[in-house]
């Protein structure tokens, strides 16, 4: 009998150990890790300081790629007429430079105010069509800068040639109706006189220059037809002041500037006659080279000052085509 109990409690005694056991398993891994959560230092989030926004980084070479093509790459001959967008360009083009050419045919190039505000209206109601060149100087400058393809370029000055002609036809038509001797005539450019030639063309240059820098740094702020078009008659209104004071009070010249090669040809700046053909030949190649290669060239001039300036100071030279967008869209 007292073995028999003895086993009983022995049995009962083994049975307690192993529950306490099984039961103390559990409490043992659960407590760990209460114990280890317990006993873990609470991270406080450290507040990094905030880094300053990182400045545009640019090249050591500002003038890297400065003749690079700024216009569609897919736009040539054989492609351009394609596209009835072009047509509309040159109809833009065309009428605007009519417009144009009929203020300074009836008002005369010596009302700055008045074709400053002829070139705003103008410019504004034909820069979706085309751009608003409207004169060949400025579409010079952009072909030499490589905003305009060629074909472009050509194109807009035989509008622009077109409409100074359409012009000159209106306004033709208008006076000799009046039947007024007076008004009978349409107004003159002064002969270039060969002992004056280089003062009237380095006034052509110079007025040239500051019209077509005002025309491309109106260009880079052309999502803005009204920036846009302000900018461009503020510049042609700017040069004209400069040539008509300085041809005026210092040079003692009158009618002798245009600054549109496309208007002045229908100012009748070629002679008609001469003594020689020679001598037409040699005033003929002074009238082209006063009022048309000259002028031009300053178009690249002031386009060229613009590009450089704009390198300098950090601004991206761009046309706003397809590619310029892409690339603004993609950074």
């Amino acid at each position: 009998m007292a073995t028999t109990k003895s086993k009983k409690s022995t049995t009962r005694k083994t049975t307690k150990s192993s529950t306490k056991t099984a039961s103390t398993k559990p409490k043992t891994a659960a407590s760990k890790t209460a114990s280890k959560a317990v006993t873990k230092p609470a991270v406080k989030p450290v507040d990094k300081p905030v880094a300053a926004p990182a400045e545009p980084q640019t090249s050591a070479n500002p003038f890297k790629g400065f003749f690079e093509r700024k216009f569609d790459a897919s736009e040539n001959i054989l492609t351009i007429f394609k596209s009835p967008r072009i047509y509309g360009a040159i109809l833009g083009e065309v009428i605007g430079t009519m417009l144009i050419t009929l203020i300074f045919l009836t008002l005369g190039v010596y009302q700055p105010l008045y074709i400053l505000f002829g070139v705003i209206a103008v410019s504004a109601a034909v820069f979706a069509f085309s751009g608003a060149n409207l004169n060949p100087i400025v579409t010079v400058g952009m072909m030499a800068t490589r905003r305009m393809s060629i074909i472009r370029g050509v194109v807009y000055i035989l509008a622009q040639v077109l409409g100074a002609w359409l012009a000159f036809l209106i306004a033709s038509a208008f006076i000799n109706s009046a039947g007024d001797a007076a008004l009978g005539e349409l107004p003159k450019m002064s002969e270039v006189e060969p002992e004056k030639f280089w003062m009237v063309t380095l006034l052509e240059l110079v007025g040239s220059i500051i019209l077509a820098f005002f025309y491309a740094r109106a260009h880079a702020y052309k999502r803005s037809t009204l920036t846009f078009a302000f900018m461009y008659g503020a510049g042609v209104c700017v040069a004209m002041l400069f040539v008509i004071v300085m041809s005026s009070s210092f040079l003692g010249l009158q009618n002798n500037f245009m600054l549109n090669p496309a208007a002045a040809l229908m100012y009748q700046i070629l002679p008609t006659g001469g003594e020689s053909f020679g001598e037409v030949l040699g005033d003929v190649c002074l009238a082209l080279v006063t009022y048309v290669v000259l002028p031009m060239l300053g178009g690249f001039i002031g386009f060229a000052i613009s590009d450089v300036a704009a390198r300098l100071s950090g601004e991206k030279v761009c046309c706003g085509c397809k590619e310029c967008t892409a690339k603004k869209v993609a950074k």
